[in-house]
């Protein structure tokens, strides 16, 4: 039994066909709008690739890049073979295609589902990234005169900034690597060398932070250096100073900025893979329309339009059944005593083999 079978006229199918061929330029459009936003978020990643790790965070943006360009090749043949439908005589021509470019779009459909939901599975891939990222431009942050490193200073400045962030976690993570480059220490105080020997690693360690992670809407001066000493500044206290420097970390103010991008992103492909699913579902109707207005030989009368021809039980086992035959035309059966593939070769001699023949006369 067919699967949500439709009775179409001759006038309906005419008009789905009108209709789908509409539908699937705007589809042609919509994947101009994927690989738009995958284009849109490659290139946000790429901005702040230098505090980024290397790994699998560029996945999704070129998912979407390459479903949106398969979206228009896919709906640009589809409104093709739609408008060449509304005419028996040119869908003859298309019969033997509708049926695999169906199983293609159906494909293509739910590899936009995967790129949605990939937007929103990426969060801890991302997370892992900036954090792996974040730590070792704070700790290349003093290497302003190395090549390959000098301009990570001015990256995580601007980046606290205008993200109005500090360090990676917090800005306690200034307190826990030198920051401030050797060439500006005055070897000669006896405070740097004090500072120097009493570190194991020989750092110069400070309970500070760069001048990014001030905050302009603080009261007072910014306060970058003793953050933790109370008595090194009139009336502070470290642990209500909020106001002073940013509080948040940049790993999760990156975190959030990003999210909202491919949460975004992740609501606009569901949409698409909903529309792009309800052009399927009428082609499916279209070509089993076609498909059966043939078979009847009336191209003006009615005809029926289906999903699935058998419903979905019986599909299912028919392809089963299908997978579980496969190869064994070619199989040789190793039941004991049937293990010679000449077994069931029929006796080819006429009558009984034992009759006793008539002695022939002595002449």
């Amino acid at each position: 039994m067919a699967v949500l079978k439709v009775k179409f006229t001759k006038t309906k199918r005419d008009k789905l066909a009108q209709i789908l061929w509409i539908l699937n330029w705007v589809s042609v459009v919509s994947g101009i709008i994927l690989f738009s936003l995958g284009l849109f978020l490659k290139i946000e990643i790429k901005k702040r690739n230098e505090v980024m790790a290397k790994g699998d965070v560029n996945s999704v943006p070129n998912m979407l890049i390459s479903v949106g360009v398969i979206a228009c090749i896919i709906n640009f043949l589809g409104g093709k073979i739609c408008y060449d439908c509304s005419d028996a005589n040119k869908f003859s021509r298309w019969k033997l295609v509708m049926l695999p470019y169906i199983v293609c779009t159906f494909c293509f459909t739910f590899c936009i589902l995967v790129g949605a939901l990939m937007c929103y599975t990426m969060r801890n891939e991302l997370e892992e990234s900036l954090y792996l990222g974040l730590r070792d431009a704070i700790k290349f942050y003093k290497d302003t005169d190395i090549p390959g490193r000098c301009f990570l200073k001015k990256t995580v400045d601007m980046l606290q900034i205008g993200f109005q962030c500090c360090g990676n976690n917090g800005f306690r993570d200034w307190f826990e690597i030198q920051w401030v480059s050797a060439r500006y220490l005055n070897m000669a105080s006896k405070e740097v060398l004090d500072r120097l020997k009493s570190n194991v690693d020989g750092k110069f360690l400070v309970d500070g932070v760069p001048f990014s992670c001030c905050n302009p809407s603080s009261p007072r001066p910014c306060i970058q250096y003793q953050l933790t000493n109370n008595s090194a500044h009139y009336n502070y206290d470290f642990l209500t100073e909020e106001l002073n420097i940013w509080v948040k970390g940049c790993r999760e103010a990156l975190l959030d900025y990003y999210t909202a991008i491919m949460r975004s992103i992740g609501i606009t492909a569901l949409f698409i893979w909903l529309f792009e699913l309800s052009v399927l579902i009428g082609v499916r109707y279209l070509q089993t329309a076609m498909k059966n207005v043939l078979l009847l030989g009336d191209l003006e009368g009615e005809s029926d339009g289906w999903l699935l021809e058998n419903s979905f039980v019986e599909a299912a086992k028919y392809n089963i059944n299908i997978i579980k035959n496969l190869g064994k035309a070619n199989q040789i059966s190793t039941v004991s005593g049937m293990n010679d593939p000449n077994i069931d070769v029929q006796n080819t001699k006429c009558g009984k083999t034992n009759v006793t023949t008539k002695s022939i006369p002595a002449a």
